[in-house]
């Protein structure tokens, strides 16, 4: 599957870019943004020509976090788990995960591939064109998510980039053969390492998981993605257990902290501490505020100099019953829960879903700039309110300076039934 364009070359006119007055042509050739004009005339047609109508162009979606092998099975697990991950303060988040490992056991790869093909068309119709993608990988599962996964980015190259993380769900300590699993997972093409150290026994549990997961990474030359602190206890500390891990092993700037739930009830004090932490070990932090009832700490961590995501996290699964790949949703779902509907929280969250995400996930150019990657949206509406108050998909989408086909995208996601 590749993206499709009238030619290598695309001239977009009447173009609102944001921070800047009145409307722009772009011009993208060879898969880059070629250069950038004022008037309509600066630049000279070459290629296609798109009229965006005075819509907002900014760089496309980056999804830092999507538990792609799990799409679309609530309905054959029950609520359970939803119920338990979500209930108060989150204190029964290790139960839910418990409950929701049971999927794995009577889950197909087949309907596992035309789920997650369903889901990543989704989020290319919704203008995202890079996954960070997990894959449970343990003694029920196997690497069989992996290679799942692995055949998806092979058929959506140049459509959606997918970072297929490999990922140890119900521990490394506990789970016997898991680390094993891992380094399988890794060698059968995964490209992330992941981790989620919060749900090991004891402290020394955690702190081996860790080190099991970077030792791996090392060996693989891979960066690390791991859900950390994910329940309501004040005393889980693993996020400072990966920071001073990544920077023991010279891993600054390629190790991901997701989730991080746990900061929200930490005292002021450590948070500082911890803040600054994270910004010596170039830690950027992903939160999924609409998947749970606690949620980091996201505005502080940004006036702190930290960089964070957002991400879709779960698609109708045990811990999310809804979801649609919609990075404008999330970021619109962002602004009620994180308190950020201001003009300039609205700005950050936007952010937080394109050029900060991409940072997160290792990307680098994804900016609206000569030079740099062909990777755009072109939206219906004229500003950032009013493509998150709508947060319906964007009027066209360019991956790697081509045009994505959409009508195929939908038939693929079935958005008619949305």
């Amino acid at each position: 599957m590749t993206s499709t364009g009238r030619g290598e070359s695309l001239t977009i006119h009447n173009a609102r870019l944001r921070g800047t007055d009145g409307l722009s042509t772009v011009a993208v050739k060879d898969g880059n943004i070629a250069s950038i004009g004022k008037q309509q005339s600066s630049i000279e047609a070459e290629g296609g020509a798109i009229d965006a109508r005075g819509g907002l162009v900014t760089e496309s979606f980056v999804d830092t976090h999507l538990h792609l092998d799990k799409v679309f099975t609530l309905a054959g697990l029950g609520e359970r788990a939803l119920r338990e991950y979500q209930s108060g303060e989150m204190g029964t988040a290790m139960r839910a995960i418990e409950t929701a490992s049971q999927v794995k056991r009577s889950q197909n790869a087949d309907r596992m591939l035309e789920l997650a093909r369903r889901v990543l068309a989704m989020a290319s119709w919704y203008g995202t064109t890079v996954v960070r993608a997990f894959a449970d990988v343990d003694s029920k599962a196997e690497t069989r998510g992996v290679e799942v996964l692995c055949e998806l980015r092979d058929e959506f190259s140049g459509v959606v980039e997918v970072q297929v993380v490999a990922f140890p769900q119900d521990g490394i300590v506990r789970e016997p053969g898991a680390a094993d699993l891992l380094r399988a997972a890794m060698e059968a093409g995964a490209d992330v390492v992941g981790g989620i150290p919060w749900i090991e026994h004891t402290e020394a549990d955690m702190a081996e998981h860790v080190r099991c997961s970077f030792e791996v990474a090392e060996t693989f030359d891979a960066d690390v993605s791991m859900l950390l602190d994910d329940a309501g206890d004040p005393g889980l500390r693993t996020l400072e257990t990966m920071a001073v891990e990544a920077l023991r092993r010279g891993w600054t700037g390629r190790a991901l902290a997701h989730h991080c739930r746990a900061m929200q009830l930490y005292p002021d004090p450590y948070f500082e501490r911890l803040t600054a932490l994270l910004r010596a070990a170039e830690v950027s932090v992903v939160s999924d505020p609409h998947t749970g009832p606690l949620h980091a700490r996201v505005a502080e961590l940004m006036d702190r100099g930290v960089n964070v995501a957002l991400g879709q996290d779960d698609v109708s699964d045990a811990y999310y019953a809804l979801g649609r790949s919609n990075l404008a949703e999330v970021a619109f779902l962002g602004c009620h829960l994180l308190w950020m509907m201001h003009r300039d929280g609205q700005e950050r969250l936007y952010d937080a879903v394109t050029v900060n995400a991409a940072r997160a996930v290792g990307l680098t150019g994804h900016s609206l700039a000569p030079g740099s990657p062909a990777n755009l949206v072109i939206h219906r509406h004229s500003n950032v309110t009013e493509v998150l108050r709508f947060h319906e998909a964007p009027a066209a989408v360019i991956s790697h300076g081509r045009l994505v086909d959409r009508a195929r995208m939908a038939e693929l996601a079935g958005v008619a039934e949305l």
